[in-house]
Protein backbone atom coordinates (compact mmCIF):
# COMPACT_ATOMS: atom_id res chain seq x y z
CA UNK A 1 0.00 0.00 0.00
CA UNK A 2 1.35 3.41 -0.91
CA UNK A 3 2.02 6.01 1.76
CA UNK A 4 1.83 9.78 1.41
CA UNK A 5 3.98 11.79 3.80
CA UNK A 6 3.87 15.58 4.12
CA UNK A 7 6.25 18.26 5.44
CA UNK A 8 6.06 22.06 5.55
CA UNK A 9 8.40 25.03 5.59
CA UNK A 10 7.77 28.69 6.40
CA UNK A 11 9.58 31.81 5.26
CA UNK A 12 11.24 34.50 7.38
CA UNK A 13 8.13 36.71 7.28
CA UNK A 14 6.11 34.17 9.23
CA UNK A 15 6.09 35.74 12.72
CA UNK A 16 7.46 32.61 14.41
CA UNK A 17 10.42 32.57 12.02
CA UNK A 18 10.93 36.32 12.41
CA UNK A 19 11.27 35.75 16.16
CA UNK A 20 13.66 32.82 15.68
CA UNK A 21 15.83 35.00 13.44
CA UNK A 22 15.91 37.88 15.93
CA UNK A 23 16.78 35.53 18.81
CA UNK A 24 19.63 33.92 16.90
CA UNK A 25 20.90 37.37 15.88
CA UNK A 26 21.13 38.17 19.61
CA UNK A 27 23.08 34.95 20.18
CA UNK A 28 25.50 35.67 17.33
CA UNK A 29 26.24 39.14 18.66
CA UNK A 30 26.92 37.72 22.12
CA UNK A 31 29.29 35.08 20.72
CA UNK A 32 31.12 37.67 18.61
CA UNK A 33 32.15 39.37 21.83
CA UNK A 34 32.15 36.50 24.33
CA UNK A 35 32.37 32.92 23.06
CA UNK A 36 31.42 31.59 26.49
CA UNK A 37 28.19 33.59 26.62
CA UNK A 38 25.26 31.70 28.15
CA UNK A 39 22.23 32.89 26.18
CA UNK A 40 18.52 32.21 26.07
CA UNK A 41 17.00 35.54 25.02
CA UNK A 42 13.78 35.09 23.08
CA UNK A 43 11.04 37.35 21.72
CA UNK A 44 7.36 37.47 20.83
CA UNK A 45 5.65 39.64 18.22
CA UNK A 46 2.15 40.94 17.51
CA UNK A 47 1.24 43.88 15.27
CA UNK A 48 3.97 46.49 15.85
CA UNK A 49 4.82 45.22 19.34
CA UNK A 50 7.93 43.19 20.10
CA UNK A 51 8.58 41.68 23.54
CA UNK A 52 12.21 40.67 24.20
CA UNK A 53 12.73 38.45 27.23
CA UNK A 54 14.98 35.77 28.69
CA UNK A 55 18.31 35.14 30.37
CA UNK A 56 21.84 36.18 29.45
CA UNK A 57 25.07 35.68 31.37
CA UNK A 58 27.79 37.31 29.29
CA UNK A 59 30.37 40.07 29.18
CA UNK A 60 29.03 41.11 25.76
CA UNK A 61 27.31 44.47 25.38
CA UNK A 62 24.29 43.74 23.22
CA UNK A 63 22.06 46.39 21.64
CA UNK A 64 18.96 44.21 21.59
CA UNK A 65 16.63 46.89 20.27
CA UNK A 66 18.84 47.84 17.32
CA UNK A 67 19.48 44.20 16.35
CA UNK A 68 15.75 43.49 16.44
CA UNK A 69 14.92 46.55 14.33
CA UNK A 70 17.52 45.54 11.73
CA UNK A 71 15.96 42.09 11.36
CA UNK A 72 12.46 43.58 11.14
CA UNK A 73 13.74 45.84 8.36
CA UNK A 74 15.25 42.83 6.55
CA UNK A 75 11.88 41.09 6.74
CA UNK A 76 10.20 44.08 5.13
CA UNK A 77 8.39 45.88 7.93
CA UNK A 78 8.17 49.65 7.48
CA UNK A 79 6.27 50.28 10.71
CA UNK A 80 7.91 51.66 13.84
CA UNK A 81 7.89 48.94 16.51
CA UNK A 82 7.33 49.37 20.23
CA UNK A 83 9.83 47.18 22.07
CA UNK A 84 9.58 45.93 25.64
CA UNK A 85 12.67 44.23 27.10
CA UNK A 86 12.89 42.03 30.22
CA UNK A 87 16.22 40.21 30.56
CA UNK A 88 17.95 38.77 33.62
CA UNK A 89 21.06 36.69 34.21
CA UNK A 90 20.91 32.92 34.11
CA UNK A 91 20.15 31.30 37.46
CA UNK A 92 23.46 30.95 39.35
CA UNK A 93 22.37 27.44 40.33
CA UNK A 94 22.28 26.40 36.67
CA UNK A 95 25.37 28.38 35.72
CA UNK A 96 27.62 26.77 38.34
CA UNK A 97 26.47 23.31 37.24
CA UNK A 98 27.17 24.07 33.57
CA UNK A 99 30.34 26.12 33.20
CA UNK A 100 33.61 25.04 34.80
CA UNK A 101 36.77 23.20 33.78
CA UNK A 102 34.55 21.21 31.42
CA UNK A 103 31.15 22.02 29.97
CA UNK A 104 28.16 20.14 31.35
CA UNK A 105 24.62 19.93 30.04
CA UNK A 106 22.76 23.19 30.65
CA UNK A 107 19.43 21.41 30.90
CA UNK A 108 17.84 18.01 30.90
CA UNK A 109 16.11 16.78 27.78
CA UNK A 110 15.90 14.40 24.84
CA UNK A 111 17.25 15.08 21.36
CA UNK A 112 17.06 13.19 18.09
CA UNK A 113 19.04 13.03 14.89
CA UNK A 114 17.97 11.47 11.61
CA UNK A 115 19.29 10.63 8.16
CA UNK A 116 17.92 8.82 5.11
CA UNK A 117 19.48 8.11 1.74
CA UNK A 118 16.47 9.25 -0.28
CA UNK A 119 18.17 12.58 -1.15
CA UNK A 120 21.79 13.61 -1.69
CA UNK A 121 21.61 15.63 1.53
CA UNK A 122 20.59 12.44 3.35
CA UNK A 123 17.34 14.13 4.35
CA UNK A 124 13.64 13.35 3.72
CA UNK A 125 12.55 14.53 0.28
CA UNK A 126 9.42 16.33 1.50
CA UNK A 127 11.21 18.73 3.86
CA UNK A 128 14.03 19.42 1.40
CA UNK A 129 11.60 20.41 -1.37
CA UNK A 130 9.53 22.48 1.06
CA UNK A 131 12.61 24.43 2.16
CA UNK A 132 13.75 24.85 -1.45
CA UNK A 133 10.40 26.41 -2.33
CA UNK A 134 10.71 28.96 0.46
CA UNK A 135 14.31 29.81 -0.43
CA UNK A 136 13.28 30.35 -4.05
CA UNK A 137 10.29 32.48 -3.03
CA UNK A 138 12.52 34.63 -0.82
CA UNK A 139 14.82 35.29 -3.79
CA UNK A 140 11.84 36.13 -5.99
CA UNK A 141 9.94 38.36 -3.59
CA UNK A 142 12.99 40.55 -2.96
CA UNK A 143 12.89 41.46 -6.66
CA UNK A 144 9.12 41.97 -6.86
CA UNK A 145 7.31 44.69 -4.92
CA UNK A 146 4.00 42.80 -5.11
CA UNK A 147 5.06 40.17 -2.56
CA UNK A 148 5.80 40.17 1.17
CA UNK A 149 8.04 37.84 3.21
CA UNK A 150 5.27 35.83 4.92
CA UNK A 151 4.87 32.51 3.12
CA UNK A 152 4.42 28.78 3.62
CA UNK A 153 5.01 25.66 1.57
CA UNK A 154 3.78 22.11 2.04
CA UNK A 155 5.03 19.10 0.11
CA UNK A 156 3.50 15.63 0.01
CA UNK A 157 5.60 12.68 -1.16
CA UNK A 158 4.26 9.29 -2.24
CA UNK A 159 6.19 6.20 -1.17
CA UNK A 160 5.23 3.26 -3.39
CA UNK A 161 5.32 -0.47 -2.75
CA UNK A 162 8.05 -0.94 -5.35
CA UNK A 163 10.36 1.43 -3.45
CA UNK A 164 9.97 4.36 -5.82
CA UNK A 165 9.36 7.86 -4.50
CA UNK A 166 7.36 10.58 -6.26
CA UNK A 167 6.10 14.07 -5.49
CA UNK A 168 2.34 14.04 -5.01
CA UNK A 169 1.14 17.53 -3.97
CA UNK A 170 2.77 20.95 -3.62
CA UNK A 171 1.04 23.70 -1.65
CA UNK A 172 2.38 27.27 -1.63
CA UNK A 173 0.82 30.26 0.15
CA UNK A 174 2.43 33.68 -0.25
CA UNK A 175 1.51 37.13 1.05
CA UNK A 176 1.05 39.90 -1.48
CA UNK A 177 -0.17 43.45 -2.12
CA UNK A 178 -3.77 44.36 -2.88
CA UNK A 179 -3.09 45.30 -6.49
CA UNK A 180 -2.15 41.90 -7.90
CA UNK A 181 -4.67 39.35 -9.13
CA UNK A 182 -4.96 35.75 -8.01
CA UNK A 183 -4.26 34.66 -11.57
CA UNK A 184 -1.01 36.63 -11.69
CA UNK A 185 0.05 35.23 -8.31
CA UNK A 186 -0.46 31.67 -9.52
CA UNK A 187 1.46 32.39 -12.74
CA UNK A 188 4.34 34.03 -10.86
CA UNK A 189 4.67 31.32 -8.23
CA UNK A 190 4.58 28.51 -10.76
CA UNK A 191 7.05 30.18 -13.13
CA UNK A 192 9.53 31.71 -10.69
CA UNK A 193 9.28 29.43 -7.65
CA UNK A 194 7.80 25.98 -8.27
CA UNK A 195 9.20 25.13 -11.70
CA UNK A 196 12.81 26.11 -10.89
CA UNK A 197 12.69 24.02 -7.72
CA UNK A 198 11.29 20.99 -9.56
CA UNK A 199 14.23 21.18 -11.94
CA UNK A 200 16.48 20.59 -8.92
CA UNK A 201 14.59 17.36 -8.16
CA UNK A 202 14.03 16.04 -11.68
CA UNK A 203 15.37 12.59 -10.75
CA UNK A 204 12.04 11.97 -8.98
CA UNK A 205 8.74 11.33 -10.75
CA UNK A 206 7.18 14.79 -11.11
CA UNK A 207 4.60 14.06 -13.81
CA UNK A 208 1.40 13.83 -11.75
CA UNK A 209 1.91 16.52 -9.13
CA UNK A 210 -1.10 18.46 -7.87
CA UNK A 211 -0.40 22.19 -7.34
CA UNK A 212 -2.32 24.35 -4.87
CA UNK A 213 -1.41 28.06 -4.80
CA UNK A 214 -2.91 30.44 -2.20
CA UNK A 215 -5.85 28.23 -1.40
CA UNK A 216 -7.36 30.88 0.93
CA UNK A 217 -7.85 33.16 -2.08
CA UNK A 218 -6.16 36.33 -0.79
CA UNK A 219 -3.22 36.86 1.61
CA UNK A 220 -2.83 40.63 1.98
CA UNK A 221 -2.59 40.89 5.78
CA UNK A 222 0.77 39.37 6.59
CA UNK A 223 3.33 38.79 9.32
CA UNK A 224 2.62 40.02 12.82
CA UNK A 225 -0.50 41.88 11.65
CA UNK A 226 -2.17 38.67 10.53
CA UNK A 227 -0.77 36.39 13.21
CA UNK A 228 1.35 36.42 16.35
CA UNK A 229 4.72 34.77 16.76
CA UNK A 230 7.30 33.62 19.27
CA UNK A 231 10.54 31.66 19.35
CA UNK A 232 10.51 27.89 19.04
CA UNK A 233 7.09 27.16 17.57
CA UNK A 234 8.37 25.60 14.34
CA UNK A 235 10.54 22.73 15.60
CA UNK A 236 9.14 20.26 13.04
CA UNK A 237 10.02 22.73 10.27
CA UNK A 238 13.47 23.19 11.85
CA UNK A 239 14.26 19.47 11.91
CA UNK A 240 13.01 16.64 9.66
CA UNK A 241 9.49 17.65 8.69
CA UNK A 242 7.91 15.06 10.97
CA UNK A 243 9.94 12.07 9.74
CA UNK A 244 11.62 11.77 13.15
CA UNK A 245 10.66 12.58 16.76
CA UNK A 246 11.76 15.91 18.17
CA UNK A 247 12.99 16.70 21.66
CA UNK A 248 11.22 18.84 24.20
CA UNK A 249 12.92 22.13 23.32
CA UNK A 250 13.62 24.38 20.37
CA UNK A 251 17.00 25.50 19.02
CA UNK A 252 16.85 29.25 18.41
CA UNK A 253 18.21 31.64 21.08
CA UNK A 254 20.25 28.90 22.81
CA UNK A 255 24.04 28.65 23.01
CA UNK A 256 25.91 25.37 22.69
CA UNK A 257 25.72 24.18 26.31
CA UNK A 258 21.96 23.97 25.82
CA UNK A 259 21.67 20.36 24.70
CA UNK A 260 18.33 20.98 22.98
CA UNK A 261 20.50 22.50 20.29
CA UNK A 262 23.98 20.94 20.48
CA UNK A 263 22.70 17.45 21.30
CA UNK A 264 20.37 17.52 18.31
CA UNK A 265 23.21 18.70 16.08
CA UNK A 266 25.50 15.89 17.20
CA UNK A 267 22.77 13.27 16.89
CA UNK A 268 22.28 14.37 13.26
CA UNK A 269 26.06 14.29 12.73
CA UNK A 270 26.23 10.67 13.89
CA UNK A 271 23.12 9.54 12.00
CA UNK A 272 24.32 11.14 8.77
CA UNK A 273 27.71 9.45 9.02
CA UNK A 274 26.09 6.06 9.66
CA UNK A 275 24.04 6.39 6.46
CA UNK A 276 26.91 7.89 4.46
CA UNK A 277 29.22 4.97 5.27
CA UNK A 278 26.57 2.47 4.20
CA UNK A 279 25.75 0.89 7.54
CA UNK A 280 22.05 1.61 6.99
CA UNK A 281 19.71 3.35 4.55
CA UNK A 282 17.89 5.15 7.33
CA UNK A 283 19.01 6.00 10.85
CA UNK A 284 17.69 7.71 13.98
CA UNK A 285 19.93 8.56 16.93
CA UNK A 286 18.34 9.46 20.26
CA UNK A 287 20.13 11.09 23.20
CA UNK A 288 19.03 12.01 26.74
CA UNK A 289 20.78 14.47 29.04
CA UNK A 290 20.66 15.47 32.70
CA UNK A 291 21.49 18.99 33.84
CA UNK A 292 25.03 19.37 35.17
CA UNK A 293 26.24 16.07 33.70
CA UNK A 294 29.07 15.98 31.12
CA UNK A 295 27.70 13.14 28.97
CA UNK A 296 24.30 11.78 27.90
CA UNK A 297 22.56 9.50 30.36
CA UNK A 298 20.96 7.55 27.51
CA UNK A 299 21.51 6.82 23.82
CA UNK A 300 20.04 4.58 21.12
CA UNK A 301 20.52 3.98 17.40
CA UNK A 302 17.53 2.81 15.32
CA UNK A 303 17.87 1.79 11.66
CA UNK A 304 14.30 0.58 10.94
CA UNK A 305 15.47 -2.76 9.51
CA UNK A 306 17.44 -0.96 6.79
CA UNK A 307 20.83 -1.87 8.28
CA UNK A 308 23.45 -3.58 6.10
CA UNK A 309 25.56 -4.68 9.06
CA UNK A 310 24.74 -6.07 12.48
CA UNK A 311 23.56 -3.86 15.33
CA UNK A 312 26.74 -4.69 17.22
CA UNK A 313 28.86 -3.43 14.33
CA UNK A 314 26.85 -0.20 14.22
CA UNK A 315 27.38 0.25 17.96
CA UNK A 316 31.11 -0.37 17.53
CA UNK A 317 31.25 2.17 14.67
CA UNK A 318 29.59 4.77 16.89
CA UNK A 319 31.65 4.04 20.00
CA UNK A 320 34.94 4.01 18.08
CA UNK A 321 34.37 7.27 16.22
CA UNK A 322 32.12 9.58 18.22
CA UNK A 323 32.43 11.21 21.65
CA UNK A 324 29.10 12.40 23.06
CA UNK A 325 30.48 14.51 25.91
CA UNK A 326 29.28 18.11 25.91
CA UNK A 327 32.89 19.28 25.79
CA UNK A 328 33.61 17.26 22.66
CA UNK A 329 30.34 18.14 20.93
CA UNK A 330 31.16 21.82 21.31
CA UNK A 331 34.79 21.37 20.26
CA UNK A 332 34.30 18.92 17.38
CA UNK A 333 31.47 20.92 15.81
CA UNK A 334 33.10 24.28 16.69
CA UNK A 335 29.90 25.65 18.22
CA UNK A 336 31.21 28.72 20.06
CA UNK A 337 31.05 30.83 16.88
CA UNK A 338 28.40 33.30 15.62
CA UNK A 339 26.86 30.97 13.03
CA UNK A 340 23.29 30.77 14.29
CA UNK A 341 21.26 33.51 12.63
CA UNK A 342 21.56 31.68 9.32
CA UNK A 343 20.09 28.52 10.89
CA UNK A 344 16.82 30.22 11.83
CA UNK A 345 15.14 29.78 8.41
CA UNK A 346 15.04 26.84 5.97
CA UNK A 347 15.97 24.16 8.48
CA UNK A 348 18.97 23.32 10.61
CA UNK A 349 19.79 20.14 8.68
CA UNK A 350 20.59 19.19 5.10
CA UNK A 351 22.65 22.37 4.57
CA UNK A 352 26.33 21.80 3.88
CA UNK A 353 27.44 25.13 5.36
CA UNK A 354 26.93 23.84 8.90
CA UNK A 355 29.60 21.73 10.69
CA UNK A 356 27.18 19.06 11.92
CA UNK A 357 26.47 18.26 8.24
CA UNK A 358 30.06 17.31 7.44
CA UNK A 359 31.16 13.75 6.82
CA UNK A 360 33.81 12.65 9.27
CA UNK A 361 36.90 11.04 7.79
CA UNK A 362 36.67 7.47 9.04
CA UNK A 363 38.67 4.51 7.74
CA UNK A 364 35.76 2.12 7.51
CA UNK A 365 34.59 -0.64 5.21
CA UNK A 366 31.56 -2.83 5.83
CA UNK A 367 32.88 -6.01 7.40
CA UNK A 368 29.88 -8.34 7.34
CA UNK A 369 26.94 -7.73 5.02
CA UNK A 370 23.62 -8.85 6.43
Amino acid sequence: MKKIFTSESVNIGHPDKTCDTIADAFLDEALRQDKFAQMAVECAIKNNNLFIYGEATTTAKIDYENIAREVLKEVGYTEEFDIIKVISEQSPDINQATVGKVFNANDQGMTFGYATNETKELMPLSIMVAHSLMKKFEEFRKKNKNYHADAKSEVSVEYNDDGTISLDTIVVSVSHTEDISNEQIETDIMEYVVEPVLEEYEEFDNKEIKFLINTSGRFTVWGSYGDSGCVGRKIIVDTYGGACPVGGGCFSSKNATKVDRSGAYYARFVAKNIVHYGLADKCEVGLAFAIGKPKPIGMFVETFNTNHVSQSEIEKFVNDNFDFSINNIIEELDLLRPIYKQTACYGHFGREEFPWEKIKKIDYKIANNM
